[in-house]
């Protein structure tokens, strides 16, 4: 009997999950995919960018930009799991105990492990290697994510594959020069991004371009006017909103062609129309799934 279509986004912080992946969330919950995003924190240690928000509780704000982003892309509301953002560079927050630099991995991991049991997802998305662009809960997401998809061999849901949001080097090459991303500038493409030849998966977004752009402003605090993505052109915005590329992390099913434009290609699903009002509903993880 085929299983219902699930897809699971594990990512850092809101606004992770519209830049580099919002229109495939989109894309699947449209045509009938449970779609379902863990978030490790609220970012506490992100800048609020629209001073018309005014002195803003940053993390309750974040929270509430992310379940309106998820909601301008059909998907269901988002599942914290309540861990503090680490900041970076000079704003590093090595003394909190709460930030998930300082976490636990392992109980991180089983925490997405019993997210996994509920949700059953066959496709599983995070960070590549070097979480984007080095960020360091980035890179525990994908850490965590990606030791997940390990142990789900050995327990009931299996999730069949793992993919890695990517960048080509072309991409990034152009973002730089267009100055496009600031956060990019001075990062080695050939660190950070990858060969045309690691792209497993294109995904056409085309048709979902105005839910993506829509979804990444639901993050005001991080798309105001002193930000770099709220001051891009249209055109700088153009190759963000065709497709979006994933390299592979992990598979236990053969795939009928390579690269994919379909990341459940193959694979024994079924899409249903109405998706909406399942039990999963979004909170933290310990609330829902201790």
């Amino acid at each position: 009997m085929s299983a219902p279509a699930s897809l699971l986004a594990v990512f850092a912080h809101p606004d992770d999950e519209a830049l580099r992946c919002g229109g495939t969330l989109a894309l699947y919950a449209a045509r009938g995919a449970r779609v379902h995003l863990i978030c490790l924190t609220r970012g506490e240690a992100g800048r609020n960018t629209d001073p018309s928000l005014g002195d803003v509780n940053l993390p309750a704000q974040r929270e509430q930009e992310l379940r309106s982003a998820c909601a301008t892309l059909g998907i269901q509301p988002p599942i914290f799991l309540g861990y503090h953002d680490s900041g970076r560079g000079d704003r590093l927050r090595r003394d909190d105990p709460l930030a998930a630099i300082n976490a636990d991995p392992g109980r991180m991991e089983r925490q997405i492990l019993e997210v996994i049991e509920r949700t059953h997802p066959q496709i599983l998305l995070t960070f590549d290697p070097h979480g984007m662009y080095g960020h360091p809960d980035h890179l525990i997401a994908h850490r965590v994510a990606t030791a997940a998809y390990a142990s789900s061999g050995f327990r009931q849901v299996r999730v069949q594959r793992l993919f890695y949001t990517v960048q080509s080097r072309e991409e990034m090459l152009r973002l730089q020069s267009g100055r496009s991303l600031g956060v990019l500038e001075g990062l080695e493409p050939e660190t950070y991004a990858v060969c045309d030849c690691t792209i497993a998966a294109r995904i056409d977004i085309r048709a979902h371009a105005a839910q993506k752009r829509a979804a990444l402003f639901a993050h005001r605090t991080q798309t105001g006017p002193l930000s770099t993505l709220g001051t891009l052109t249209d055109e700088q915005f153009a190759p963000l909103m065709a497709a979006e590329t994933f390299s592979l992390g992990g598979i236990r099913s053969p795939v009928p062609q390579y690269p994919m434009d379909d990341l459940f290609a193959g694979l024994d699903v079924e899409f249903h129309a109405e998706v909406c009002g399942e039990e999963v509903r979004g909170g933290s993880a310990q609330e829902q799934f201790a």
